[in-house]
C-alpha cells in the first residue's frame, strides 16, 4: 500500500483526498501557490510545499514543480484530483519516469480518450454508438461551416481537448457559425492550449447521462451505475444525481455494458467516466443514447455514486494504484436509495453568474447533508481559480426525499459577504419539471429569470429581526415615544427607512434603541445572507453610482471592444468582452443611450470595479 501521497491539486478535491488517505493511514503532502498559502487543504495535509505564483500556469499546471515537490517531501505517489494536470498524459508519464506512482490510468489510455474526435473514432470501432458529426483534421473555417451545414443545424462546436463547458458553443443558424467558431477556438486555446474543434449534431432535448467505471491492473473492469448530470448552465453541470430518473433496469443494463466495453477498449485502469448524451424526447431508450466522451479521472460529481453504492472511490483509486485488485465484483455492487449533489459557487446569479471574490467573513453550511469543501470561515475566494466553494450532497431513500433534504440544507446556508448561488439552486431543485424528473440540459435556460433569486431582503422580516436583536442587546434603554419608530436599517451597505414597532416590557413605557448598540447581525433566509446594521445610515461611501456606469465585475483582460465614445447603443447591446477565470464575459448596455465615456481598450488589464463604460440616456444629453 502507498505510504505517502502528494496531491497535485487544491480546494475541495484536495481536502477530499486527504480525508480518505488519512483514514487509510497514508501520509499526505499538499502543494500550494501564493494565493493558497493559508488555504484549508494546506492546513489539513501532513506537509505542504510551495510551488509558485498564484496563476495556475505558474504553479498547479507546472508538472516539473509538482514532481520536484514530491521528491523533496518524500512522497511516493501523486494523485492529480480533477482539472489541472489530471488528464495530461505527458505529466502522467513524467511521474512514472521519475519513479513515482501515478494514481490514475495509464498515459496511453489518457491519450486515447483525451481528444474527443479520436475517442469517438475509437469508440465507433469498438461498437459503442456515437453521435453523428465531423471529427477530422481539417480546421479551415469555411470547410467546418460546410460540414455544419451537411450535419444540419443546430450543431455543437466543441474543443477536442475541452471540458467543463469551455470551448463549446451551440449554433442555431449558419449566419452565426463563423463568430461562434472564432470565440470557441479562442477560449479553447486559452484554456487548453489547443484550438482544434469538432462539430456534432445538437440533440434537441438532450440528457447528459454518465457511467462510473473502474478498472484494476488484473484485468477487472466494473461499472458503478449511472449519474444524471442534465441540469446544466452554459454546458457546466450545476446539479447531479444518481441514479438517473426514469432509467429502467433493461436500459441501465445495456448502457452500463456499453460503458464497460468502452473502458475495455483502452485497457482502462483506475476511476473513469463514460459520458453519454441521450435524446429524451421519448424517454430513455438505449437506441437513443450515444457516446459523447470519456473523462479519465475522478469526476466532480463522484460523491453521488459513493452515496448510493457505499464505495469510497478515492480509496479504490489508492488501492488500485498500489497494485491491489478491485475490492468488489460487479455482482456485489448495488444501488441504495437516491443521491443529489449541488455545486455551491461563489458567484452572483443576479449579475449573470459572475464570480464573486473576497473573504468569507461568515461561512456556515448545514451539516445534515454531506459537505465537500475546501474553504472555511475566514478563507479567501481567489480570482485565480474556479469559484466553486463547496459541494452539498443529500442521500435519502428516494429521489423526493433527497431533493427535500438538499433544499432544506441549502436554505440554511450562511455565507457573507461573498455572493453565492444557494438560492438559485433551491429554486432549481423546486422547479416543477426537475421535481417530476422531466429534466434535460435546456431546463435551466428555459426557466430563465424565474430561477434568479430576488437579492433584496424582505425589509419587514429584517425589521422584526432588528427589533429582537436590539431588544436583546440594550434592553435597559427606554425612551417615551410613539408606538412605531422611524429607523434606518443598513442592509449590506444600502440604507432603508422602516417602521419598527416599539417593544414593551416590565416598564410599560416604550423604548428605542441606542446608536451605540452592537454593530449588527446576520439575517438568513432561502439560501441568502444579509448583514444588517440597525439605525445607521449607509453614508457617502455607499452612494449610488450613475445608472449607466458599467464597472468591471472582477480583475481580467479586455479582449474586445465593440463600441466607441459617442456611439448610439440599444439596451442589451454588447459593449465589450472581458476575459476572466478562463471564461469570456460580455458586458452589455443597460438601456438605450449614448456612450458618454469609454475607459477600455482591447488587450488592457482591468481591476475589479474599474469604470469601463458610461452610458447616458438620450434625454441626459
Amino acid at each position: 500500500m502507498i505510504q505517502s501521497l502528494l496531491i497535485a491539486n487544491r480546494g475541495e478535491i484536495a481536502c477530499r483526498i486527504i480525508r480518505t488517505a488519512r483514514s487509510m493511514g497514508i501520509r499526505t503532502v499538499a502543494v500550494y501557490s501564493d494565493a493558497d498559502a493559508k488555504a484549508l487543504h494546506v492546513r489539513e495535509a501532513d506537509a505542504a510545499v510551495h510551488i509558485g505564483a498564484s496563476a495556475a500556469r505558474e504553479s498547479y499546471l507546472v508538472g516539473e514543480k509538482i514532481i520536484a515537490a514530491a521528491k523533496a517531501s518524500g512522497a511516493e505517489a501523486i494523485h492529480p484530483g480533477y482539472g489541472f494536470l489530471s488528464e495530461n498524459a505527458e505529466f502522467a508519464q513524467a511521474v512514472i519516469d521519475a519513479g513515482l506512482i501515478w494514481v490514475g490510468p495509464a498515459p496511453a489510455s489518457i491519450t486515447a480518450m483525451g481528444l474527443k474526435d479520436a475517442a469517438k473514432t475509437l469508440m465507433a470501432e469498438a461498437g459503442v454508438p456515437v453521435t453523428p458529426g465531423y471529427m477530422g483534421e481539417n480546421q479551415d473555417p469555411v470547410f467546418l461551416g460546410q460540414q455544419a451545414a451537411e450535419i444540419g443545424y443546430p450543431v455543437l462546436i466543441k474543443a477536442v481537448a475541452g471540458g467543463g463547458g469551455k470551448g463549446m458553443r451551440k449554433v442555431d443558424d449558419a449566419a452565426d457559425f463563423a463568430d461562434a467558431l472564432a470565440s470557441c477556438q479562442r477560449e479553447a486555446s486559452a484554456s487548453f492550449g489547443n484550438a482544434h474543434v469538432l462539430i456534432e449534431k445538437y440533440i434537441q432535448r438532450p440528457r447528459h447521462i454518465e457511467v462510473q467505471v473502474f478498472g484494476d491492473t488484473h484485468g477487472n473492469i466494473v461499472h458503478l451505475f449511472e449519474r444524471d448530470c442534465s441540469l446544466q448552465r452554459r454546458h457546466q453541470k450545476v446539479i447531479e444525481e444518481a441514479p438517473a430518473p426514469g432509467m429502467d433496469e433493461a436500459t441501465r443494463e445495456q448502457l452500463c455494458a456499453a460503458a464497460v466495453k468502452a473502458a475495455k477498449a483502452v485497457d482502462y485502469v483506475g476511476a473513469g467516466t463514460i459520458e453519454f448524451i441521450a435524446d429524451a424526447s421519448e424517454g430513455l431508450r438505449v437506441d437513443r443514447i450515444w457516446f459523447m466522451e470519456m473523462n479519465t479521472r475522478l469526476q466532480v460529481e463522484h460523491p453521488v455514486t459513493e452515496e448510493i453504492t457505499g464505495v469510497d472511490l478515492v480509496e479504490w483509486q489508492l488501492r488500485v494504484a498500489s497494485g491491489e485488485p478491485l475490492p468488489l465484483r460487479q455482482d456485489e455492487l448495488r444501488i441504495d436509495g437516491h443521491a443529489i449533489e449541488a455545486r455551491l459557487y461563489a458567484e452572483d446569479p443576479a449579475k449573470g453568474f459572475l464570480p464573486s471574490v473576497g473573504r468569507l467573513e461568515f461561512f456556515e453550511l448545514d451539516g445534515s447533508v454531506r459537505i465537500d469543501t475546501g474553504v472555511c470561515q475566514g478563507s479567501e475566494v481567489s480570482p485565480f481559480y474556479d469559484p466553486m466553494i463547496a459541494k452539498m450532497i443529500a442521500h435519502d431513500l428516494d429521489r423526493e426525499g433527497a431533493i427535500q433534504s438538499l433544499a432544506w440544507a441549502l436554505n440554511d446556508s450562511k455565507i457573507w459577504p461573498v455572493k453565492n448561488n444557494a438560492a438559485f439552486l433551491i429554486n432549481a431543485l423546486e422547479h416543477p419539471d426537475f421535481a417530476s424528473g422531466n429534466v434535460d440540459t435546456g431546463l435551466l435556460q428555459r426557466a430563465g429569470d424565474d430561477l434568479i433569486p430576488d437579492e433584496n431582503a424582505d425589509i419587514d422580516d429584517l425589521a422584526r429581526s432588528a427589533e429582537q436583536y436590539t431588544h436583546q442587546a440594550i434592553a435597559g434603554f427606554r425612551l417615551n415615544g410613539d408606538r412605531n419608530h422611524k429607523a434606518v436599517l443598513s442592509v449590506d451597505g444600502i440604507a432603508t427607512e422602516v417602521d419598527i414597532p416599539i417593544v414593551e416590557y416590565v416598564d410599560p413605557r416604550p423604548f428605542v434603541f441606542s446608536q451605540n448598540a452592537p454593530s449588527g447581525f446576520f439575517q438568513t433566509g432561502n439560501g441568502q445572507t444579509w448583514w444588517v446594521e440597525p439605525y445607521r445610515y449607509a453614508g457617502g461611501a455607499h452612494a449610488s453610482a450613475h445608472d449607466g456606469d458599467i464597472f468591471s465585475p472582477m480583475p481580467g483582460r479586455i479582449i474586445a471592444v465593440d463600441v466607441a465614445a459617442g456611439d448610439v447603443v440599444t439596451k442589451g447591446q454588447r459593449l465589450l468582452t472581458l476575459e476572466a477565470m478562463k471564461m469570456e464575459h460580455s458586458l452589455t448596455a443597460p438601456f438605450d443611450g449614448v456612450v458618454a465615456e469609454l475607459n477600455a481598450e482591447a488587450g488592457g488589464q482591468v481591476q475589479v470595479e474599474a469604470l469601463l463604460v458610461r452610458i447616458e440616456a438620450a434625454d441626459e444629453k
